[in-house]
């Protein structure tokens, strides 16, 4: 799908635009873009206009190098949504765009980071002229703190290292995977490594997500803040955002409806695109 660009100050954004309706706007997850969304838009698009963006850090939007929090990413939605002029719209994120889209959620609704981004506090509200977040949905979403997740990334360092030493290596390793039958995980670590070198979100995460104290923007003790009607799409068999994830958003946010898939992994958007489509149009048409 063709994007378009907004030239925006400091940070230009990228994204596509298809269809007529309601606005729905899509945030995909880590390492993602906007291509997340291309099927989902396909049964979508007859009854909503989606937008779906490159975040800040990824895709084809700009790439600053930045200690990433869930904040900068709010006040970049928050700078898109303005020059796009939308009053009133549904949210949907996948994984770090379902944090994404709360953490925005939460700012409407007074919370935001502080000037040293220690905790979240209440501060004035994010304005948007008569704007209306009408919905979310989130799809296996992040930005709940788990302490297991420390120390699960650790061994990828090396992949972040910038010289062209590691490329090299990576690249000697090719004809040994394949003798070895390990094609691929070889292909797991080169793409890995090319992500890393392309979003310096992921860079961040990594580098400096690596204590429990580090968990400084999750959003778990807020939930209760939001009064937004909410559908929570969880994989039971997600390797990446546990279960209980979803389960926490759902027991905290005050309107909030669970739905999970049986032997579903993490990538609810390309293998459950008609059910998901189903519930939203079910529960936002009209």
């Amino acid at each position: 799908m063709n994007k378009k660009t907004l030239d925006l100050t400091p940070y230009p954004v990228a994204y596509w635009d298809q269809g007529q309706g309601p606005a729905i706007v899509f945030l995909h997850g880590f390492l993602g873009d906007a291509n997340t969304w291309c099927a989902l838009a396909q049964p979508l698009a007859p009854h909503f206009r989606c937008i779906a963006l490159d975040l800040l850090g990824f895709g084809e939007s700009a790439q600053p190098k930045l200690r990433y929090t869930i904040w900068d990413q709010v006040a970049f939605l928050h700078q898109v949504l303005q020059a796009l002029e939308l009053q009133d719209f549904y949210l949907v994120g996948h994984s770090y765009g379902g944090w994404v889209a709360v953490a925005y959620a939460l700012a409407l609704a007074g919370m935001g980071g502080n000037p040293e981004k220690t905790a979240w506090v209440p501060t004035a509200p994010l304005v948007l002229e008569k704007s209306c977040l009408w919905g979310l949905g989130l799809v296996a979403p992040a930005g709940i703190r788990d302490d297991s997740f420390v120390g699960r990334y650790t061994h990828l360092k090396p992949l972040l290292w910038e010289t062209p030493l590691v490329d090299w290596a990576i690249a000697a390793l090719a004809p040994i995977a394949a003798l070895t039958g390990k094609t691929e995980t070889y292909q797991t670590l080169h793409q890995a490594r090319q992500a890393f070198k392309a979003q310096p979100v992921a860079k961040s995460f990594i580098v400096d997500r690596l204590e429990p104290e580090d968990a400084i923007d999750t959003v778990e003790r807020f939930l209760g803040q939001i009064q937004v009607p909410t559908l929570v799409f969880a994989g039971e068999a997600d390797q990446t955002i546990p279960l209980w994830h979803c389960q926490t958003y759902a027991a905290g946010l005050s309107e909030a409806q669970l739905i999970a898939f049986p032997e579903t992994d993490h990538d609810l958007p390309q293998s459950q695109v008609e059910a998901i489509a189903a519930h939203l149009i079910s529960h936002w048409q009209g």
